[in-house]
């Protein structure tokens, strides 16, 4: 019997899956993403460990040890997952999970960054135009933490929304592109249209308290805030007073746009990225400033008063409804997106 050929007998071996290769410039922004969380990370390790770098003596932080404890493992976790979020987006399978895995996550993580990383900045210029120092501490009250530390953890914070900014930008423009594609004024009318206008018409409702009372205490008003933080009026506190009023009037104004189709010679991406940015700032920093009194955070200058909660609560809501908006209105031009020609 004849042996079958060499190369019948010899199994073809199968051609080797190509793993696409990740754009130089993501992984840069990865990798600057994930450094940048590392002096945080580091610096809340070591507290909780036990050691006080970076506390003063007389803090009020070492009065709530084990709440201290517990909100550093908190804000360990969430830096963390900004590395997590670095890393998934620039994952290839990242583009067929469901969009609210990646959308929500970023969206939380560019709100409570974006804040900081308008208002930083502003409060060293303000800081150093004043003759004080950009820490949050006023005088007549125990110091907080030193003055070193802000600087490096709001740089990094900075670094961060900025990297992990870019890195969704990327992602979104490859998944979603055409979403925000065109002129306001070619937008159809849409099915979702009426549900977009009643969110833009309650997120302005809304957001009329938390203007008012930001306002107010930005002209120097004191109706409202509680007696510590009423005395520990610096600088700082007159800059991200502002910057809450402007992330509010971004995310009604986008929302106002998109919904009613305002500014008719305006790219899509302006309402749009105006809703993205404003609806998490004021959301986000809403929910956490009526979190954070919880943590015995001692440079909140006391307990907050109702007109304090108020405002929070108003901005969360405000910034839920205009993020409730672009859902459906990002929804609606995906579903439309594969009948339509490219813009």
């Amino acid at each position: 019997m004849t042996p079958p050929p060499a190369s019948a007998a010899t199994p073809v071996p199968a051609p080797r899956a190509t793993v696409p290769r990740l754009d130089p410039r993501r992984r840069l922004l990865r990798s600057v993403a994930i450094v940048a969380c590392v002096p945080y990370i580091g610096l809340k390790a070591a507290w909780l460990a036990g050691s006080r770098v970076g506390i003063p003596q007389g803090s009020s932080l070492l009065e709530h040890r084990a709440t201290l404890a517990v909100a550093n493992a908190l804000s360990v976790l969430l830096d963390a997952a900004v590395i997590v979020l670095a890393v998934v987006l620039t994952r290839p399978r990242a583009r067929t999970a469901p969009a609210w895995a990646a959308v929500f996550p970023v969206w939380v993580g560019t709100g409570l960054l974006a804040p900081i990383a308008a208002g930083y900045p502003l409060q060293l210029i303000a800081g150093a135009l004043a003759g004080s120092g950009a820490g949050p501490a006023g005088p007549g009250h125990r110091p907080f933490l030193d003055a070193w530390v802000f600087g490096v953890v709001y740089t990094g914070f900075i670094v961060q929304g900025l990297t992990l900014g870019a890195l969704f930008a990327l992602y979104a423009r490859d998944r979603w592109g055409r979403v925000w594609r065109g002129r306001v004024g070619a937008l159809p009318a849409g099915t979702t249209q009426a549900a977009q206008r009643a969110c833009a018409g309650g997120a302005a409702l809304a957001a009329l308290l938390p203007l008012g009372t930001h306002l107010g205490w930005v002209l120097g008003g004191t109706a409202g805030l509680s007696p510590g933080r009423a005395a520990d009026r610096t600088s700082d506190f007159y800059v991200m007073e502002a910057v809450a009023i402007g992330f509010l009037l971004a995310a009604v104004t986008g929302g106002w746009l998109l919904a009613f189709r305002r500014g008719r010679t305006l790219p899509v991406a302006v309402p749009l990225t105006l809703a993205w940015l404003g609806s998490g700032g004021a959301a986000c920093w809403g929910g956490w400033l009526s979190l954070a009194p919880l943590g015995g955070n001692g440079d909140l200058g006391g307990l907050p008063t109702q007109l304090m909660n108020l405002t929070c609560a108003g901005q969360l809501v405000a910034g839920v409804l205009v993020a409730a908006l672009g859902a459906h209105f990002c929804a609606e031009r995906c579903a439309e997106a594969p009948k339509r020609p490219p813009a």
